[in-house]
C-alpha cells in the first residue's frame, strides 16, 4: 500500500476550503434549478451541479493522498443564507451571486496554482481554474452580461442597495439615539431625535444613491457617444478593432475580417457591438430614481429600529429594548453583507456586532459629556 504524506496545516486548511465551496456551488445550483421556471435553463443548473460535485471529488481525493479523510460538507451556513434569498427573492438575484462566487474561484484557483509546486495540487487549481471560468462563461450568457467577472468588481443591485442602506440608517441611528439617551432626556426628545434622524439618513443616502447612478449612466452616456462618433469619424480603425475582438475570442482571422465588416454595414449595429464587447457596458436594469428610493428607503428601515421600541415602552424597558432590537439587527445584516464579502456568517455578524457595540457606546459618552459640559 504507497504510503501518503501529510499535509502542511495551512494548506490543508486551503483545500478544505475549496472542498466546503464546491459543496455549496453545488447545493446552490440544485437550489437554483428549482427556483428556475425556465426547463432549459433548470437542466443547465443541474449539470453545473454535478460538475461542482465532480470537483467536491478532486479535494476529497487530495486530502486523502495527504492523510485526510473528508466526505461531502453539509451546506455551509453562507450558503444556506444565499438559498434562503433566492426562495424569497428569485432565482435571478442568486445567479449574479453564483456569477461572482465563480469569478472568485477562477481567482483563486489560478493563485493556487501559481503558489503550488507540481504535482496533483496544482494540476487539480488548473483543471478546477478551467472549469469555474467555463461555468462563469455559462452563467454570464443566462444573465445577459459580457466580459469575466474574476476581473471586475461591479457594485449596485437591489439587494445590496437594500442591505448596505439598511445598514447605513441602523449604525448611524443608533449612536444617534445613544447620544441622547447618554445626555439623560426625556422619552419623547429621544423619538423626536430618532425620527429626524431617520428621514434625515434616508434622504441623505437615498440623494447618494440617485445621484451615483446617474452619474453612472451619464458616464455611460458619453462613452457610447464617443464610441459613435468613432465609427463615424474612423470606420476602418473601429473594423480593425471589432476583428481583433473576434480573434481573441478564438474566431479565425478571415472570419473574424469577414464578421466584421458584415457588423460595420450597420452602425447601429456596430455602435451595440462595440459596447458590448469593448466597452463591457451592459444594459441598464434600473433608474437613478429607483436607486435613490431603495436606498432611502431601506435606510429609513434600518434607522427606524433602535427608536420603535420608544413609541411603545418607556424609561428604562424602553432603552435596553433599543439596544437589544439594535445589536441583534446589527448581527443580522452583518450576516447578510457575507453574501457579498465572501466572509464566514458568524465572523462577519460579530464584526457588525462590535461596530454596533461601539458606535453606542461612543455615541452614550458623547451625549453624557455634553450633557454635563452644558448643565
Amino acid at each position: 500500500m504507497p504510503s501518503r504524506s501529510l499535509a502542511p496545516p495551512d494548506a490543508a486548511a486551503v483545500w478544505q476550503h475549496h472542498l466546503q465551496d464546491e459543496a455549496d456551488a453545488a447545493f446552490l445550483y440544485r437550489v437554483l434549478a428549482g427556483a428556475e421556471p425556465v426547463p432549459k435553463r433548470r437542466e443547465i443548473y443541474l449539470r453545473l451541479a454535478e460538475v461542482e460535485d465532480r470537483h467536491t471529488g478532486i479535494w476529497r481525493k487530495v486530502l486523502a493522498e495527504h492523510g485526510l479523510e473528508a466526505g461531502v460538507p453539509s451546506p455551509s451556513l453562507r450558503a444556506r443564507l444565499m438559498a434562503w434569498t433566492a426562495r424569497r427573492f428569485g432565482p435571478s438575484i442568486l445567479l449574479g451571486l453564483l456569477l461572482k462566487e465563480e469569478g472568485q474561484e477562477v481567482k483563486g484557483y489560478l493563485d493556487l496554482y501559481k503558489e503550488t509546486d507540481p504535482g496533483a495540487v496544482k494540476d487539480a487549481a488548473l483543471t478546477l481554474a478551467k472549469e469555474s471560468a467555463e461555468h462563469a462563461e455559462t452563467l454570464s450568457g443566462i444573465a445577459g452580461t459580457s466580459g469575466e467577472p474574476w476581473h471586475r468588481a461591479e457594485s449596485g443591485g437591489f439587494l445590496r442597495n437594500v442591505v448596505y442602506g439598511f445598514n447605513d440608517g441602523l449604525t448611524a441611528n443608533f449612536g444617534l439615539v445613544a447620544g441622547v439617551i447618554g445626555a439623560s432626556v426625556a422619552s419623547h426628545i429621544v423619538v423626536v431625535t430618532g425620527v429626524a434622524g431617520m428621514i434625515a439618513d434616508a434622504l441623505s443616502m437615498g440623494s447618494s444613491g440617485y445621484l451615483a447612478a446617474k452619474s453612472e449612466r451619464e458616464v455611460y452616456a458619453h462613452e457610447i457617444d464617443m464610441e459613435r462618433d468613432e465609427i463615424r469619424m474612423m470606420p476602418d480603425v473601429e473594423r480593425e478593432e471589432l476583428a481583433l475582438l473576434y480573434e481573441a475570442k478564438g474566431v479565425e482571422r478571415e472570419q473574424a475580417r469577414r464578421m466584421a465588416r458584415d457588423v460595420m454595414a450597420d452602425p447601429e449595429r456596430a455602435l451595440g457591438e462595440k459596447v458590448r464587447e469593448e466597452l463591457k457596458i451592459g444594459e441598464a436594469h434600473t433608474t437613478p430614481l429607483k436607486e435613490g428610493w431603495i436606498t432611502g428607503s431601506a435606510t429609513a428601515v434600518g434607522a427606524l429600529i433602535p427608536v420603535a421600541p420608544f413609541f411603545l415602552f418607556q424609561g428604562q424597558v424602553a432603552i435596553w429594548t433599543s439596544f437589544a432590537i439594535a445589536m441583534l439587527s446589527h448581527f443580522a445584516v452583518g450576516a447578510a453583507r457575507s453574501v457579498f464579502t465572501g466572509r464566514g456568517v458568524i465572523r462577519s455578524g460579530m464584526d457588525m456586532f462590535v461596530v454596533g457595540l461601539g458606535v453606542a457606546g461612543v455615541g452614550y459618552l458623547v451625549g453624557d459629556l455634553v450633557a454635563k459640559w452644558l448643565a
